[in-house]
């Protein structure tokens, strides 16, 4: 399989850049991969292809508001005085196991980033760059601060991605997370969960939909670009994740699993590999890269986001339904001018 395999045109005036008013009210394009077609309906029918017995999937990541920006501290070269100079953008990914104020990070203007670098952030927070590591990806090493932890959160900027044209605001602290996040530790959202409402859950439980929360830290596995032509070739970053003793025994239950999310779809698939077969407790991190041709082995539907050409996720859909049916799909929601992307409109594959 070829990346250009996984193309399709999108105007940009398509790409949602803030989200809808009620999180609720967004459009869904069902596929019914049986019989090949799609139709177009609202996410609140999602009530309608759901039926007592089945575990709704959710993924309980907390994006934490893990974009920087600082300043590099230099050392003139006459004085010796420290000085302050070079803006700095700062994307922490992942707190590093057994070292409490390490993380790995992606950083701009990344060229100029070098191991023993100092950099200066709001709120008092200091930090040297210790390593540099593969696909851009920096160690950075913050100075010992209790509150750290609230130091960053009224600092921090929440990640929003690239594609959105326009400076993160205090709505998107609420609307870039999901109404069941818990877990921190995500530097993007799973896109899926924004539809949902404390109500609307509270609904489809009613109706005898359990749902079941399991944790994949959305980092740069999920968002990271396919370098590659021969996708085969593409190395997904590793990511971590948790299903706990709760959710495997309801997991386990379940009549059919509703995947909410494509982050959700590699932790079911990653969970039930790890316990040959039936789910069990696990942690751990995955790197499992899913494109046509992988057999699923936990998933019996997906409800997830339209995903940017190219990208792992349109790949990992286009393994669920078939890529012809679904860039058919898209064609068709371009067409009908839904919303694409993480404040955009969903899609049902059943």
């Amino acid at each position: 399989m070829r990346l250009s395999d996984f193309d399709y045109d999108l105007p940009e005036r398509l790409i949602a850049q803030a989200p809808l008013p009620d999180r609720a009210a967004s459009r869904m394009l069902v596929v019914d991969r049986a019989a090949g077609r799609w139709s177009d309906r609202s996410f609140r029918d999602l009530a309608e292809y759901l039926r007592a017995g089945d575990a709704l999937v959710l993924n309980n990541t907390k994006v934490l508001a893990c974009r920087l920006f600082g300043r590099r501290a230099g050392v003139h070269a006459t004085t010796s005085k420290s000085h302050v100079t070079g803006l700095v953008e700062v994307l922490l990914l992942e707190k590093i196991a057994g070292h409490p104020r390490r993380w790995e990070a992606l950083a701009r203007p990344g060229r100029k980033l070098r191991a023993g670098e100092r950099i200066h952030f709001p709120g008092g927070l200091e930090a040297t760059i210790v390593a540099q590591g593969e696909r851009g990806i920096r160690v950075i090493e913050f100075d010992d601060a209790p509150d750290f932890d609230a130091i960053l959160s009224r600092v921090g900027h929440m990640p929003l991605p690239p594609y959105i044209k326009r400076s993160d605001a205090t709505a998107d602290r609420e609307r870039y997370q999901t109404v069941f996040a818990s877990a921190p530790g995500a530097a993007a959202a799973p896109t899926a969960g924004l539809h949902f409402t404390t109500g609307f859950l509270a609904e489809l439980k009613a109706q005898g939909v359990t749902p079941v929360e399991v944790t994949l830290h959305v980092g740069l596995g999920t968002f990271q670009p396919v370098e590659v032509d021969d996708i085969r070739q593409h190395k997904m970053h590793a990511e971590r994740y948790e299903i706990s003793t709760g959710a495997a025994r309801l997991l386990n239950a379940a009549q059919r699993r509703i995947a909410v999310g494509t982050t959700s779809v590699r932790t079911l698939e990653q969970g039930i590999r790890d316990g040959n077969g039936r789910f069990q407790a696990a942690s751990g991190r995955t790197s499992l890269f899913i494109y046509p041709g992988f057999k699923f082995e936990a998933v019996d539907a997906l409800l997830t986001n339209f995903h940017l050409p190219h990208s792992t996720l349109l790949m990992l859909v286009s393994a669920f339904a078939g890529r012809e049916l679904i860039l058919d799909a898209y064609r068709h929601a371009v067409r009908e001018q839904y919303r694409f992307f993480s404040y955009g409109d969903c899609m049902l594959i059943v």
